[in-house]
């Protein structure tokens, strides 16, 4: 498997070009195939689906060169086929280096992500406080998409750095800013660079409630920042998690999980429509972006990954079916956190819970928070809550 740039032939090295011609079968996509149009031996195109390609070159018996973009081990097919074939790999230089060169910027310390055939979805808390981003695009997540992307939530502490047709014919390296990006057309092969011009950083664990949108008049449908910071703890995030918020509300505790969770994905669920609506405006506000929908759980679950951590905020008094179904889709070892303010639905979840042959803890939470009165300090109690962990064993 031999890296190949878009200047073709001309940037391979002589052994490799060598190799090419004297390959009984040359594989590759149509515009790598098409930089030798002088061999006249068996080309086979990488179009489609790949295992049908797979089973043939796993039978093939003959000298092959497959051709591939820049390094095969960057977003490429090499990791995918060395599983399979018996491979030798010699990588070119990836887009991505060549843009930073082009930049004259180092690129060690650079986020490095693809968006090309994925979806954007959770890109922002992926990026957010990050001081320099380097993105592979596609026709839909384009430079102009991105940076309406970005606007959206807030963050315009980046300027860009787009080159296009890197090493072509057409070859052209622009900077922007993103409402200059926003408004430029662009060749479909490019590398988006985004470097902060001035420091933004994260916020830190434990967001104040009154920076959240909320209903009202009547506020408090939201989890207490300082019980909030105790049930993320106890759902055990990590970077790559799959979380989901039952009962989201404003979405403190998603927003925060997404934070958190920042190479997974978070998924929330509210049954009111305001709630909802402030959820998706506090996205936006806290530069995280997750899957939030209007529904009452254990409805529209189904259309959820399976889980490894799981919020319930409110149960909306179907207790019983919501956790066999929340149990049943966690995955081995997760963790489900529920906050219960009554002792007769904390009895009723613990007796739901151990039928379901999790291992339980609570958690009773008594908080009172400084208050000035005159010149003086009183304490003022937030509501007692318990706080219930249940973990799900490897057989559950």
């Amino acid at each position: 498997m031999i890296g190949i740039g878009d200047n073709g032939a001309e940037g391979l090295l002589p052994q490799y070009a060598e190799w090419i011609n004297e390959c009984d079968v040359l594989v590759g996509g149509e515009r790598h195939l098409k930089f030798f149009p002088e061999y006249k031996k068996e080309k086979r195109v990488i179009k489609g689906g790949l295992s049908a390609l797979m089973a043939e070159l796993q039978q093939e018996t003959r000298n092959a060169v497959i051709l591939v973009s820049g390094d095969p081990l960057f977003y490429g097919l090499g990791s995918l086929l060395a599983k399979k074939l018996s491979l030798e790999i010699y990588p070119y230089t990836s887009s991505v280096q060549l843009a930073f060169s082009k930049m004259q910027e180092s690129w060690q310390d650079a986020y490095i992500v693809s968006l090309h055939g994925r979806s954007i979805k959770g890109f922002a808390q992926r990026i957010d406080g990050r001081k320099k981003i380097a993105i592979l695009t596609d026709e839909t997540n384009s430079p102009q998409a991105i940076a309406k992307y970005l606007k959206q939530f807030g963050m315009t502490e980046y300027d860009a750095f787009v080159a296009e047709n890197l090493q072509g014919e057409n070859e052209r390296c622009r900077c922007f800013t993103l409402d200059e990006m926003e408004q430029t057309s662009f060749f479909p092969l490019n590398v988006v660079i985004l470097k902060q011009r001035k420091v933004v950083e994260r916020s830190s664990l434990g967001i104040p409630d009154e920076a959240f949108l909320q209903r009202k008049p009547d506020k408090g449908l939201i989890t207490k920042r300082e019980i909030r910071t105790l049930c993320l703890q106890e759902l055990g995030i990590k970077e790559n998690s799959i979380v989901w918020d039952i009962g989201t509300c404003t979405g403190s505790v998603a927003i925060e999980a997404a934070k958190m969770a920042r190479e997974g994905a978070v998924y929330a669920i509210e049954k009111n429509d305001a709630d909802l609506e402030n959820c998706l405006e506090n996205q936006l506000k806290h530069r995280t972006d997750f899957v939030a929908v209007l529904g009452k759980a254990p409805d529209r679950l189904d259309e959820f990954p399976d889980p490894h951590a799981i919020f319930i905020g409110g149960n909306g008094g179907n207790m019983e079916h919501l956790l066999q179904t929340c149990i049943s889709r966690l995955q081995p070892n997760g963790r489900l956190v529920m906050n219960i303010a009554t002792i007769e639905n904390l009895a009723e979840a613990l007796q739901h819970l151990k039928l379901l042959g999790c291992e339980v803890s609570i958690l009773q939470a008594q908080i009172s928070k400084s208050k000035p009165i005159l010149n003086l300090t009183r304490f003022e109690p937030l509501n007692p809550i318990y706080i219930v962990t249940a973990k799900k064993g490897k057989e559950s």
